[in-house]
């Protein structure tokens, strides 16, 4: 099934979904998992610069197909489809990972860079170095660095020129494609041999009930910072309109930490602060009440026009492991949370769905162990199998019929969600972690790789 038409949304364009590639080398399924890097430039300033390449377009108009340039290293399974071309800074006597450490410390040392900014990104550098290096590819190393010089180019940007969210953020896609980046960011850190997409259908069936105008709501677990990207690599080849469209609810932490903002400024957000973290810092309390009251009308307006596909994690944040076992298992859903969710879906005007969806990545870039007060957390990092999955819609007047009061049905519904979310990520779990592939499968959960 085809991404819904765009005329036909409320929502408006879509900056640039991604097609299916004509290219018959973007088709060839290859051992490798790369990401596409941009061709970097110095600047005057003398930091590293990446350099927003226009796309090709077909016709002259629109974002066509991008057509990959001479020298390109191309993305392998997912069959990337992105602009790219050989970095004259990446070559066997161009730029190495020394010559970018040293650029860190010339920044800090100019007073560029916050010490805890380039603390965190030498430590992030070499963390992500040795996740890529597991895939094994010969150019893994050269993907690497251009996405961690990219990285470093618009971490600076932004200390230097701070972007401030609004309460609904739109993906910034030019000049610079904050979307592509993310993706190609985190590509090289998934192994997609080892991953999987329960119950692909209904990613269609979702795409086409969008298409006729209902909004759809995903109740899902929350593991990691790169959840989005997660998402949008598992299913950019099959549901490339979901990848680009989909809006995230999002806390504070994903849209301050400056090492988080580049990658959140690829998404369509709904910035709210989180219950976990309301209460931090007592002076701030009505600020945050007041912000997330201006999030919640801006939710409204979106529902109310209609086809749109809205991303929330009821339990407040990421998943931790148990304390006792050190296994990891989705958090409690807040059914305070779910309710709220669920009155704006039916308040809206137009007809509204609700699925629940379970992610299990937290091996990609797991959170610290305890909820932590201050921003600018421990990276660690990498290269590991991922799943999603998501079950059949779950009608809050089918679950609550036989309730006794409100209250007593809201738990249920709630529970009832969480429920399928823990289903699907056990199955997920016994694909990913034990080697019984898309075998792990149940009567609600069928497994599969949409983008071989």
């Amino acid at each position: 099934m085809h991404a819904p038409p765009l005329v036909a949304l409320a929502g408006g364009a879509c900056p640039g979904a991604a097609a299916a590639s004509p290219l018959p080398w973007l088709a060839s399924p290859r051992a490798a998992i790369l990401a596409a890097p941009a061709r970097l430039l110095r600047s005057r300033r003398g930091a590293l610069r990446l350099e927003a390449k226009a796309a090709w377009r077909a016709g002259g108009g629109g974002r066509g197909p991008r057509v990959p340039a001479k020298g390109a290293v191309l993305a392998s399974y997912m069959g990337a489809e992105e602009v790219v071309g050989p970095s004259p800074l990446l070559d066997e006597e161009g730029l190495h990972d020394e010559e970018l450490i040293l650029h860190i410390r010339k920044e800090l040392e100019e007073g560029n860079l916050p010490a805890d900014v380039a603390s965190n990104l030498e430590e992030l550098y070499y963390n992500y170095k040795n996740a890529v290096l597991q895939t094994g590819d010969p150019n893994a190393y050269e993907i690497m660095l251009s996405n961690m010089m990219a990285l470093f180019d618009r971490v600076l940007l932004d200390v230097q020129n701070p972007f401030t969210f609004p309460p609904y953020h739109k993906a910034i896609r030019e000049p610079f494609d904050y979307y592509m980046f993310g993706q190609n960011y985190i590509r090289p850190l998934v192994d997609f041999r080892n991953s999987y997409v329960g119950n692909i259908s209904l990613f269609h069936d979702m795409e086409e009930k969008l298409r006729q105008g209902h909004n759809v709501v995903l109740m899902s677990n929350h593991q990691t910072e790169a959840d989005p990207a997660i998402i949008a690599l598992l299913l950019e080849k099959s549901n490339p309109w979901i990848c680009e469209n989909i809006v995230y609810v999002a806390g504070d932490r994903v849209v301050t930490d400056l090492l988080c903002k580049p990658f959140s400024m690829g998404r369509n957000l709904i910035c709210v602060y989180s219950k976990k973290h309301m209460n931090d810092y007592p002076e701030l309390i009505e600020m945050k009440r007041k912000s997330n009251t201006r999030s919640l009308k801006e939710m409204a307006l979106l529902l109310r026009g209609g086809s749109q596909l809205i991303w929330i994690a009821p339990s407040g944040g990421r998943d931790r492991p148990d304390p006792s076992t050190g296994e990891w298992y989705p958090a409690p859903f807040d059914s305070s949370s779910v309710d709220n969710m669920r009155r704006l879906l039916e308040h809206a005007g137009v007809p509204g769905h609700i699925y629940p969806l379970s992610l299990l990545c937290y091996e990609v870039m797991p959170p610290p162990q305890q909820v932590e007060k201050e921003i600018g957390e421990q990276r660690v990092i990498s290269f590991h199998g991922v799943g999603l999955s998501v079950t059949e819609e779950i009608k809050y007047g089918d679950i609550t019929a036989h309730t006794k009061n409100a209250d007593e049905g809201r738990e249920l519904f709630t529970d009832t969600l969480y429920s399928s979310v823990v289903n699907q990520y056990n199955v997920l779990k016994s694909a990913i972690f034990r080697d019984r592939g898309a075998a792990a499968l149940n009567t609600a959960i069928s497994l599969s790789q949409p983008w071989r």
